[in-house]
């Protein structure tokens, strides 16, 4: 995690993408020093956690490499997207972020009840 310095130093991010698109995308507003809270899904996480080799540490400390790369600079939590107590808990923390990323399917957000226009009433200043 970053200083809190940078140019995106007291920006929060939370961080809906999974692969490598958005990853990488929240890993440089990271690097700038935007607070980026990675969300993953409540039992397997990111789908990246899982591809190796490469690994980085070795035995029951082995993560993938690909996910520490693209994902340093984050703080992580899960939710399970599909219950009313985790979609509350997101729209909770989108109302005191300045950006949501996501990268679903089209329409996946909407069908969680998280979708621009139902997060942005309760904090207009959403991107």
């Amino acid at each position: 995690m970053t200083d809190g310095q940078g140019a995106l130093a007291g920006v929060r991010v939370l961080d809906f993408s999974r692969v490598l698109a958005g990853p990488l995308c929240t890993m440089m507003l990271g690097d700038l020093g935007a607070d980026v809270i990675k969300v993953e899904h409540p039992v397997r996480g990111d789908d990246t956690r899982e591809w190796g080799p490469p690994w980085f540490n070795t035995g029951e400390e082995a993560q993938s490499a690909y996910f520490v790369s693209v994902n340093r600079n984050k703080r992580s939590l899960t939710l399970n997207l599909k219950t009313d107590t985790g979609q509350a808990l997101a729209r909770q923390l989108a109302a005191r972020s300045q950006v949501v990323i996501e990268n679903f399917r089209r329409g996946q957000m909407a069908e969680f009840g998280l979708g621009y226009e139902t997060l942005r009433p309760a904090n207009p200043g959403l991107v």
